[in-house]
């Protein structure tokens, strides 16, 4: 026996300190399979492991006492899992974590009072961050109860509707070293609120009052904080030209400023804003007012800019020409679906603004050849160009585009008239990890396997509608990118298995949409459900052979599956049921899937444990019991009822795609 010990092996591990493990783990991914792993190595790791953990993300809220008691030094907690976080979940967090939790996130989660709340601010005095969006059902006590946590720099409170100026002055007065608040949506606040959280609160730096109902009244204020660089205030009615004439002087440290959507904001309004600004580097007035030649009043101080958006806005060359002319550093210009542009204007600011990486011109429909001539010889380091739906742009101005701007990371080229030979010049561009060609018709097989060939570092490829797309393109986009993340191939109706066969090699694959592709089934399903562990968005809709066999894989092996639409397929009440085994699933469209009854339905939303989103046929709302409704909504699920008819759809030849089924 004492030999048999001692011919047995010494792990190489015991010899290493602690602190030299931790380091090892830090390496890891954040994949929480590898962690798990490696603490089921020995007792040694486990207890490793335990100790190293900074971070939790509870898959159900009845883990938590024993999460609780395994992992001691927990910095973040995630509970965006757990819909169903009471006062009790909230109260043996901040007593396992009084010394240690910095920040919690409960946007998903409700059912917790005042009780809870106030655990977590008077207990964790490190608390640093809090984020209670969605919380719609929060009130004035509960806010309140936030006041407590005087050491709280971040909290973010987007659709807590139930919120008056009363809680928010409390945590105004409480949390004064708060450096980012979000009040998004809080409709209840108005200027009587915003403006104690200006003057309590002197060290913010970021400012979120989108869709508020307030005036120029409690701007004034804010624009007077010496840290401020962040300020949001999209769809905010309430503050006009009128009003903003009043004010003195804009803030002077304010580095980003978005007023999109304020249609009552124009130029008049805009010069007030930023009079001053001179550190201002980003602006957005997106859906707003016209951009008219006023604009260049606003900018001749503004040389630092280095974004400016204006999408859905009404711009002239006069616009262009001002942009052009005093915004000569910026990097960033996005004019998705900006009426106005022409080939005058883009070839103005193409020109001037060398230093342009980023250009967005989506839907600009009087772009031609011109403008892509323009933009490439003058703006060689873009690295990303969005142009969907350009349709005036011909197939010889893709190839420019490959030809000159090398540098591009992303491009967008849906709807356009791109043919093999624009394909071909875009494989210069060896960087790309993005590629939207959706209905790009006239893509072939033959160069977009050369994408496979060229284009190594892909993540993320469009391929929506391209109907001449068989399974040889695909496969070589599967063998020759194998970063691939995020791939859309819906009604390329010529795809089958060997697609996705192919694409299971993709170990890094997230998110699959096969909407409307007839020929795939449950076989290939199968094997992305087999191989590609991290999926976590998957579109069937209109698959009409992927049946119960492919829904039972991922209930096997996609235990990191979110969102799921399988409408219009042949899966039954045993497939739906099979699918409730998937723990982080929560957002679910199951509509017109005829194999499915409402006592099937019934069961398996019973059995789904963390759903938070179910798309339903409003038939099925009279057949299920109202108290499976008041289950479900407890756990903090959300049903959406759809009446929309059975679809028969048709290929652009005309050929019947999907045949209709008997509603059942």
């Amino acid at each position: 026996m004492e030999e048999d010990q001692a011919l047995k092996p010494i792990s190489p591990f015991v010899s290493l300190s602690e602190e030299i493990i931790f380091t090892i783990l830090d390496c890891l991914n954040e994949d929480p399979q590898t962690k798990k792993s490696f603490s089921l190595v020995c007792k040694s790791f486990h207890s490793i492991e335990s100790q190293h953990r900074k971070s939790l993300k509870p898959l159900y809220i009845e883990l938590i006492s024993r999460i609780l008691n395994r992992y001691p030094q927990i910095h973040h907690v995630d509970l965006t899992y757990c819909p169903r976080a009471e006062d009790e979940v909230l109260v043996s967090i901040s007593s396992a974590y009084r010394y240690t939790l910095r920040s919690i996130n409960l946007s998903r989660s409700r059912f917790f009072t005042h009780v809870g709340l106030s655990s977590l601010a008077g207990k964790c005095w490190r608390l640093v961050e809090l984020d209670l969006s969605n919380a719609t059902e929060l009130t004035d006590a509960q806010a309140a109860a936030i006041a407590e946590a005087k050491n709280l720099e971040k909290l973010w409170m987007a659709r807590c509707k139930l919120v008056s100026d009363m809680g928010v002055g409390c945590i105004a007065v409480g949390c004064k070293k708060l450096r980012l608040i979000c009040l998004k949506w809080c409709v209840r606040i108005t200027d009587l609120g915003v403006g104690l959280i200006a003057r309590k609160c002197k060290d913010i730096q970021s400012l979120d009052l989108s869709y508020l109902l307030i005036t120029e009244k409690c701007l004034a204020p804010i624009l007077q904080l010496q840290q401020l660089k962040e300020l949001i205030l999209v769809e905010c009615p309430g503050i006009d030209d009128e009003g903003l004439r009043t004010l003195k002087e804009g803030c002077k440290s304010l580095e980003v400023l978005n007023i999109s959507k304020c249609h009552n904001i124009s130029n008049v309004g805009l010069f007030s804003l930023i009079n001053g600004a001179e550190r201002l580097s980003h602006l957005s007035l997106a859906y707003g007012a016209a951009v008219t030649a006023d604009f260049a009043k606003c900018l001749y101080k503004l040389s630092g800019l280095k974004s400016i958006k204006l999408d859905g806005c009404l711009v002239t060359f006069s616009t262009m020409k001002a942009i052009g002319d005093w915004c000569v550093s910026l990097k960033e210009l996005s004019l998705c679906k900006c009426s106005g542009v022409t080939d005058e204007g883009i070839s103005y600011i193409a020109q001037r603004l060398i230093l342009l990486q980023k250009l967005d011109i989506t839907c600009c429909h009087k772009v031609t050849y011109a403008s892509i001539d323009s933009i490439t010889k003058s703006c060689t380091t873009l690295t990303t160009l969005r142009m969907e739906a350009c349709s005036m742009v011909s197939e010889e101005a893709i190839v420019l585009i490959g030809q000159r701007c090398e540098s591009l990371e992303e491009m967008d080229i849906t709807g356009n008239n791109i043919n093999d030979a624009g394909l071909e010049s875009i494989l210069r561009c060896s960087e790309l990890f993005s590629l939207k060609l959706g209905v790009c018709l006239n893509i072939t097989d033959c160069r977009l396997s050369r994408v496979g060939v060229y284009c190594q570092k892909l993540r993320e490829l469009d391929l929506y509608r391209c109907m001449a797309i068989t399974d040889v393109g695909i496969t070589a986009i599967a063998n020759g990118c194998p970063v691939l993340e995020m791939i859309n191939m819906a009604y390329c109706d010529k795809v089958t298995d060997g697609s996705l066969i192919s694409l299971s090699q993709c170990l890094q694959l997230k998110a699959l949409e096969i909407r409307g592709c007839p020929c795939v089934s449950s076989v290939g399903l199968s094997a992305i459900a087999t191989n590609c562990k991290q999926l976590t968005i998957l579109d069937i809709k209109k698959c009409c052979n992927i049946d119960d066999t492919g829904m039972v894989s991922l209930a096997q092996c996609s235990q990191y599956l979110k969102q799921i639409n399988l409408s219009y397929c042949p899966v039954t009440d045993v497939g739906l049921l099979a699918l409730a085994s998937i723990s982080r699933l929560q957002n679910m469209t199951i509509l017109h899937v005829t194999g499915l009854t409402s006592n099937g339905i019934l069961a398996a939303l019973l059995a789904f444990r963390g759903l938070m989103k179910v798309k339903l046929h409003t038939s099925f709302k009279s057949l299920i019991p109202r108290s499976v409704f008041t289950v479900m909504e407890h756990r903090g699920c959300a049903f959406h009822w759809r009446n929309k008819a059975f679809q028969v759809e048709t290929d652009p030849k005309g050929w019947l795609l999907h045949l209709p089924r008997h509603e059942g």
